[in-house]
């Protein structure tokens, strides 16, 4: 019976630490984008899956990461994060957009061509 089938769940996205941050954030040669979230916050449950989505399509491409704010303070503070879901995409170790709240998924998707379009040209 088909119904009783569950989606696969999509995890394309990495998770990024205040550890590790440097190493995989500030060194990609792709653009990135960041998902910051936390538990317990309903759009980010939202969100969450887009991402995954997003990541798996941009697989390669791009760099797709989420941040958990209150697992990472440092991170947090740096960005200076005062409401999630907080999407953050970066070029060339520089902040290209910045956006809090729920986000289409075509608009990320729309950010995410021009940034690899701009990196290739």
């Amino acid at each position: 019976m088909f119904f009783n089938r569950k989606k696969k769940k999509i995890k394309e996205s990495v998770e990024v630490t205040d550890q590790n941050f440097d190493e995989l954030i500030l060194n990609a040669d792709v653009p990135v984008l960041l998902d910051l979230w936390a538990p317990g916050c309903p759009p980010c449950t939202i969100l969450s899956p887009i991402v995954d989505e997003i990541a798996a399509e941009f697989q390669g491409r791009a760099l797709v990461a989420k941040i958990n704010v209150h697992s990472n303070p440092k991170i947090s503070a740096s960005f200076k994060i005062k409401s999630i879901p907080t999407l953050i995409f970066i070029q060339k170790d520089e902040i290209a957009e910045r956006f809090s709240g729920l986000v289409p998924k075509p608009n990320i998707v729309e950010i995410l061509e021009e940034l690899i379009a701009e990196r290739n040209s």
